[in-house]
């Protein structure tokens, strides 16, 4: 069993950044983030791989979002810079044996979520 927590989420001005954090209680191999907004699905953000090597983002994180990997604290960190309200939604940490199954959320942990809010 891996526990995962995030921090790092609040609101913040359209424009602005946040950085979040999760850290797990046992290394692991991929790891990532993906969001939920309200009445909609959960979506894929981005993954990392192990070594920090290979990283995939989805296409509106692009540019803005950048995740980095600390293995020594078993931390990943997502930096979002020029947020906007439809960036509005609670962001979750996983985990998963893959970046394949990473990418296609079937991961095998999960945090329990921090919530993201910009404000227009």
């Amino acid at each position: 069993q891996v526990h995962l927590v995030e921090s790092g989420g609040g609101l913040v001005q359209a424009g602005g950044s946040l950085r979040l954090s999760c850290t797990a209680s046992s290394a692991v191999y991929a790891m990532g983030w993906f969001r939920q907004a309200p009445g909609a699905e959960r979506e894929f953000v981005v993954g990392i791989d192990y070594n920090g090597d290979y990283t995939t983002y989805a296409d509106f994180a692009k540019g803005r979002f950048t995740i980095t990997r600390n293995n020594a604290k078993n931390a990943v960190t997502l930096q979002m810079n020029t947020l906007k309200p439809d960036d509005t939604a609670v962001y979750y940490c996983a985990t998963s044996g893959t970046m394949s199954t990473m990418i296609h959320g079937e991961c095998d942990y999960w945090g329990r979520g921090t919530q993201v809010t910009v404000s227009s």
